[in-house]
């Protein structure tokens, strides 16, 4: 009687793995829960290139279009505020500063909850809204209405900052998201860019409501493509798929889903104290926080500044606007410094050699020093004080090549050691920063107009350069002493130790 009953549990076991085999499904090794096989094709990492494609193509361009819209507030403010009789420090803030504190708010906000949600459904709420919000600032002619749209439009415009990467990690590999966050990364970079351009030709042609007009049309079409998305939070699908096959045959374990929904204080600890945490505690995070938000914060100081520099060139404000395309210039070359990267990738590995963090961090090494360089160039040969009277606006031009490239360099680089340095952390220290980035990027061009007319756009530029100068002294001490920083950080320690443990890079899936 026993031996039939063991038999009957061997049988009904062997037919769980067998039905699971079908499905590319297996038991963990304790035969509790159920995970992933390496070769299911349900797998966001075993989807299709064309799939792949599609949907980081698009999440790219939701991120570009969004990060347009919060730099395309400046020229909006500019003709804006005779309407609602403003001056033009109120304006800025109302239009600018406003969308960017809502969006380090939203940097809090949102990460806790978007692994357990899903990715697919938290883009199109934010493209969704974002539509709705840029066509009501259109519609309304209160100002109270436009503040409202405007802090809740940033506040919406963190969700694909916060959840593409985790999109990217999705469905590709540690050696194929080097190249693929480097597209969102030029992505976003090239929204700053575009969007001064866009709303200074647009408000010229027309008026500032068709600024937000044209990004409610364009946020609207990306909202039905988005709907063309799969999901690819892999746990999520798992999670869908497993209690499918649970209704229909039982005895079948739950899947292996580490995912949860935040309480309260869960969120307050994880969102709310461990970012700060870090910022404060962890000397790494603190030095790439005021990195990335004084590097970043140059775009919307260029958006204040930028412009008037050169119309006392002869230029009007649509032609102005143009040299922002030097900056997206160099934002393109940054493509030099990536195949820089694999090249030194390859070599680790034909040499049998783990690669660290720091073996990242050459765009850091050359990025800095350009930043600087640049920031010097253009500071000197610019009106009043160009170095002679018949120099060619190509010449300041020019330097701001250098400008765009050491931006996305710093943003690219930089991001990506907090993710390899911290691993399960790296959520709470990108908040950290994105929240500070957020925070300096708004305040700055509340200033910005004061600080070039009390002192001149030459020893204003100069200001920043001087700083720039200070953040070269970065890359060596993070080449020199990172790894001995990582290993007594607390945080950090876990991912010093799978780095000496695996001593390779991550499995596909």
């Amino acid at each position: 009687m026993k031996s039939s009953s063991l038999d009957t549990m061997e049988e009904t076991k062997f037919s769980l793995h067998e039905h699971l085999r079908k499905q590319c499904l297996e038991l963990t090794p304790d035969g509790s829960f159920v995970r992933w096989t390496r070769d299911n094709p349900k797998h966001p990492r075993n989807w299709p290139i064309l799939r792949k494609t599609y949907d980081t193509g698009l999440i790219c361009v939701l991120d570009l279009f969004i990060t347009a819209s919060s730099t395309a507030g400046a020229a909006a403010a500019a003709q804006a505020k005779h309407e609602y009789h403003l001056d033009h420090t109120f304006a800025t803030f109302c239009f600018v500063t406003l969308f960017l504190l809502g969006q380090s708010m939203g940097t809090i906000v949102f990460p806790p909850w978007s692994e357990s949600f899903g990715r697919k459904r938290m883009y199109i709420f934010s493209s969704g809204l974002s539509c709705v919000c840029c066509l009501i600032i259109g519609l309304v002619r209160s100002l109270s209405g436009t503040i409202i749209m405007r802090t809740l439009a940033g506040l919406l415009s963190a969700v694909p900052g916060t959840i593409a990467g985790g999109s990217i990690e999705d469905m590709f590999n540690s050696q194929a998201r080097i190249w693929v966050v480097f597209f969102w990364t030029v992505a976003s970079n090239i929204g700053l860019i575009i969007g001064p351009i866009m709303s200074s030709h647009i408000t010229e042609i027309l008026n500032w409501r068709w600024v937000f007009y044209t990004y409610a049309i364009i946020l609207g079409g990306i909202t039905g493509l988005l709907c063309l998305i799969r999901e690819s939070r892999s746990s999520y699908i798992l999670t869908r798929e497993v209690n499918q096959m649970r209704s229909e045959i039982p005895g079948i374990p739950p899947p292996l889903n580490h995912d949860h929904s935040p309480d309260l204080r869960t969120f307050v600890k994880e969102a709310l104290f461990r970012p700060a945490q870090l910022f404060f505690q962890e000397p790494i995070i603190f030095t790439i926080a005021m990195m990335i938000s004084v590097a970043m914060s140059i775009i919307y100081i260029f958006t204040e500044a930028l412009q008037p520099i050169y119309q006392s060139m002869g230029f009007s404000a649509s032609q102005a606007s143009l040299i922002f395309m030097a900056i997206g210039l160099g934002t393109c070359i940054s493509t030099l410094t990536r195949i820089l990267d694999s090249h030194i990738f390859k070599q680790r590995r034909l040499q049998g050699k783990p690669i660290r963090p720091e073996d990242k961090l050459v765009g850091l090494a050359l990025g800095a020093p350009f930043l600087a360089i640049g920031l010097w160039w253009f500071g000197w040969t610019i009106p009043p004080k160009t170095p002679g009277p018949n120099t060619p606006w190509i010449v300041p031009t020019l330097s701001l090549v250098l400008v765009g490239y050491a931006l996305t360099e710093m943003d690219t680089v930089l991001y990506g050691y907090i993710s390899d340095s911290y691993l399960s952390y790296s959520a709470s220290a990108t908040a950290a920063v994105a929240f500070l980035r957020g925070m300096l990027s708004g305040v700055f061009p509340l200033f910005t107009n004061q600080m070039f007319n009390g002192l001149g756009a030459n020893i204003a530029i100069s200001v920043l350069a001087a700083v720039a100068t200070v953040f070269c002294i970065v890359p060596p001490l993070f080449l020199c002493y990172g790894e001995r920083i990582r290993q007594r950080s607390r945080f950090a320690r876990y991912s010093w130790e799978i780095q000496e443990e695996m001593g390779k890079d991550e499995y596909d899936i």
